[in-house]
């Protein structure tokens, strides 16, 4: 197959996957960010270049969620104000970022989300919502949230593992819980873009590719998880963490 067609449906087929795997647990770049490598992206380059996919995926499941009334408009005043402060500091420092160094920490965090989700020391309940905190939790949750902008501003790769993990501790389901982190990543990720793009760090036509397919993929993750319900996704977020930490751990 000539390069200008398998270029392209590589990138399709990967965003496609990625996009599933993004809306129901998080994950999905770690399967992007490879292949733009092994396409001769740079690192760095790469590393932006996915935020156009991530970008636009959002967009597409975060419409889907708000159809079906899950999106909860008190947990993203709570969590995208500290987040997109967050991204600005994390997304600086991304564009300077050494690949191996980018590689462990990744590798570190999954380790760390995985052992959450196998432990689960606080279980999302079955059914139902929560309220966002309120008093000195509620800043202890701005913080998280703001953690977790710097998360996402440097690589973005797991940061929906993070979030869910956050959500958890709040009290939602997963279903909820993704409801949140789906709104909440497309608003950051669309300021670590711009900051990327600024900086020479994003190869348009790839991430265009990529993120046909990331878009399509993000609609059918939002309608498995509604059919499939809970557990369903909890199986999957947790054996998703698992293989992705082993495979980053042993990778390089």
């Amino acid at each position: 197959m000539p390069d200008e067609l398998f270029t392209p449906l590589l990138l399709f087929l990967a965003g496609f996957i990625a996009g599933i795997l993004n809306v129901i647990a998080g994950g999905g770049s770690l399967l992007t960010l490879p292949v733009m490598i092994f396409l001769g992206l740079p690192p760095t380059v790469a590393n932006g270049t996915n935020r156009v996919a991530i970008l636009i995926q959002n967009v597409g499941a975060s419409w889907s969620f708000h159809r079906k009334k899950l999106i909860s408009r008190e947990w993203l005043v709570l969590a995208i104000p500290p987040a997109l402060l967050g991204v600005v500091i994390g997304t600086l420092g991304a564009v300077r970022v050494e690949e191996l160094a980018f590689q462990r920490i990744l590798a570190v965090v999954l380790v760390g989300a995985a052992a959450w989700t196998v432990w689960r020391p606080v279980k999302p309940p079955e059914e139902g919502d929560a309220p966002p905190p309120a008093g000195g939790k509620r800043w202890m949750f701005a913080l998280f949230f703001f953690l977790v902008g710097v998360y996402g501003g440097f690589i973005q790769a797991g940061v929906g593992f993070i979030v869910l993990a956050v959500t958890t501790a709040g009290g939602l389901n997963l279903i909820r819980g993704n409801a949140v982190k789906i709104p909440l990543i497309l608003a950051f990720t669309a300021v670590a873009l711009a900051l990327f793009a600024v900086n020479g760090k994003v190869d348009w036509a790839m991430g265009l590719s990529l993120a046909v397919g990331n878009f399509l993929g993000a609609l059918v993750g939002v309608r498995l998880q509604i059919l499939k319900g809970h557990a369903w996704v909890r199986n999957v977020v947790t054996v998703t963490i698992v293989l992705f930490a082993v495979r980053l751990l042993f990778w390089g």
